[in-house]
């Protein structure tokens, strides 16, 4: 099962063009979801002016090689490694999250586009990479749903308290988990299980990636632009103009010391 491209067996009931087209959607919607969630948030407004405010305050200026160097550090920590996240529990349940998902993205794109049907058989490594990568957001998603969501670990909520900023979550976890059920029944050649669990796949995955303006999915792409305004601001000054954090009253001789946050 993990060396078989479930797309190239599917394509006996559905044609490989409505398969990419499909696909093609929806990276249209992911797109047109970030620049709606952009426009209607502000959020780029919000991070020019942000900048701009940080800048005239600043105490040195920071030469083209430093914002490059700053540019690095930033994908080097605070996206490929997460290292904004102190605890290790959540750190790893979110790495897990992160780069399954782009497994599971990529070899779904390469498998659908170049090996859509049985008379192109994929290599072994792209269906591997495709069941890897739902397996890892699985394991990661349902770590972080049950046992590491600050609501859950920190304040005692039930897991299966639902709002609206779980949509992101819910709908990856279902995605991934239905495609791997959905895989090993067509596996099994139970036809009818396996179109129900295709159904819900597609129907989860749509809500994914058609859901953007309505869910944390843009959030991914705002991250990395505030981790590396923040540096530059600690680099160029600006924000040593911010009060003390509480974490530390010690160093600056106020307050009382404080204990940081459970989920931290």
């Amino acid at each position: 099962m993990l060396t078989t491209n479930p797309f190239s067996e599917l394509a006996v009931s559905i044609s490989p063009g409505a398969m990419q087209t499909y696909v093609v959607v929806m990276i249209l919607l992911v797109i047109g979801g970030t620049i709606f969630d952009v426009i209607h948030k502000k959020s780029a407004q919000y991070f020019f002016n942000n900048m701009q405010r940080a800048k005239s305050k600043g105490t040195k200026v920071l030469s083209g090689g430093q914002k490059a160097s700053i540019a690095i550090k930033t994908v080097a920590e605070d996206v490929l490694t997460s290292g904004e996240f102190c605890n290790p529990k959540r750190r790893i349940a979110h790495l897990l999250t992160m780069y399954g998902l782009v497994l599971f993205v990529l070899a779904t794109a390469v498998m659908v586009f170049s090996y859509p049907t049985a008379a192109t058989p994929s290599p072994v490594i792209w269906p591997l990479l495709w069941h890897l990568g739902a397996l890892m957001v699985c394991v990661g998603g349902y770590w972080f749903w049950f046992f590491i969501r600050v609501d859950v670990a920190a304040e005692g909520y039930s897991p299966f308290r639902l709002i609206k900023a779980d949509l992101f979550v819910l709908s990856l976890i279902a995605t991934t988990t239905f495609a791997l059920i959905w895989s090993i029944f067509q596996f099994a050649g139970a036809d009818v299980l396996a179109t129900l669990f295709f159904v819900l796949f597609i129907v989860s995955a749509t809500v994914l990636f058609g859901g953007v303006p309505w869910s944390k999915f843009a959030h991914m792409f705002f991250k990395p632009a505030a981790a590396f305004e923040k540096r530059l601001s600690e680099a160029d000054g600006s924000r040593n103009n911010l009060p003390p954090p509480v974490d530390a009253p010690a160093k600056y001789g106020i307050g009382i010391k404080r204990e940081l946050p459970r989920h931290y």
